[in-house]
């Protein structure tokens, strides 16, 4: 399997800032859309991607307090990326050695998407489920062996 697989079922909604963007408006549009990261472009070049992680960071470095901090101050520079044609162990092995909940999918210098932990987690998932299926349909067809008639004694 493929990240292309991924983002196929997935779909192509990107949400996106620009540096210069207070973090808490960001904030506020990651718990109102229910998304976890926010891709940072600017002048249609990627700057970045916030996570809650970074913004975590600054809240614990401000006391709590998101203050006025751009996004820019805030943002992971240089997030994990991957192409659509990585194949999905990979990625997989990819985020576990890093710690990397999100990855950004660029194809030739443009993003294609971002997929997470959870949307890799359930594509394993779902295709184990569809292996199991198979392979219990092809034991429950499984022809039997005809039980040998013994030979006549001569």
């Amino acid at each position: 399997m493929k990240v292309h697989d991924i983002l196929r079922v997935k779909g192509n909604t990107l949400y996106t800032a620009h540096p210069d963007e207070p973090l808490a408006g960001a904030v506020n549009l990651m718990a109102e859309k229910d998304i976890g990261s926010l891709v940072v472009m600017e002048h249609g070049a990627l700057v970045g991607l916030l996570s809650f992680r970074e913004v975590m960071r600054i809240l614990a470095k401000n006391g709590g307090a998101l203050g006025n901090i751009s996004l820019r101050a805030a943002l992971d520079e240089a997030p994990m990326t991957c192409t659509s044609e990585t194949d999905l162990d990979e990625v997989r092995r990819m985020m576990l050695e890093h710690h990397a909940r999100y990855m950004l999918v660029m194809d030739k210098g443009t993003l294609q998407g971002v997929i997470s932990f959870y949307d890799v987690a359930k594509a394993v998932v779902e295709s184990q489920n569809f292996e199991n299926k198979m392979l219990k349909a092809y034991i429950r067809d499984w022809p039997e062996e005809e039980a040998e008639t013994p030979k006549a004694a001569h």
